[in-house]
């Protein structure tokens, strides 16, 4: 019989004077969705709206990300409010592009009531300062 791995234990959190960047939680799914589903933010991303089903394997994707790579995508909650805000983390998707060839790149989105506020340039200041640490072999 196979045991159950839960990889949650293995995202770090890390807290901004107003995020936290923590890992996903099933119940992020309906926020998430939501975000993914609206064209003012996947405009840019891909071009068109995610459905539910891309959005539930995005989120297995990632947490498969911390489980066989160990760095991923953190879930964005604005503190104030305990807030869904967005998602941001380093992935590698093994894309056809030499110059990044199984290097971790990074990506953010946030929901369109989030944008506006300095919460990306936050959340990617926060999330390059713990890369700096974490992928410092790979320079």
């Amino acid at each position: 019989m196979s045991s159950v791995i839960h990889c949650g234990s293995q995202v770090p959190t890390i807290e901004t004077s107003r995020l936290l960047l923590r890992p996903h939680r099933p119940d992020d799914f309906t926020a998430s969705a939501a975000m993914w589903a609206d064209p003012a933010v996947t405009r840019h991303i891909g071009g068109k709206p995610l459905s539910a089903q891309e959005v539930w394997a995005r989120l297995l994707r990632y947490a498969g990300h911390w489980c066989w790579m160990g760095f991923g995508y953190w879930a964005i909650e604005e503190k104030a409010s305990g807030t869904f805000a967005g998602e941001l983390g380093f992935a590698n998707y093994k894309r056809d592009i030499p110059s990044i060839q199984d290097l971790p790149e990074m990506g953010w989105v946030l929901a369109r009531t989030m944008q506006g506020k300095g919460y990306a340039t936050e959340a990617v200041r926060a999330a390059l300062a713990w890369g700096d640490t974490r992928f410092e072999s790979m320079r």
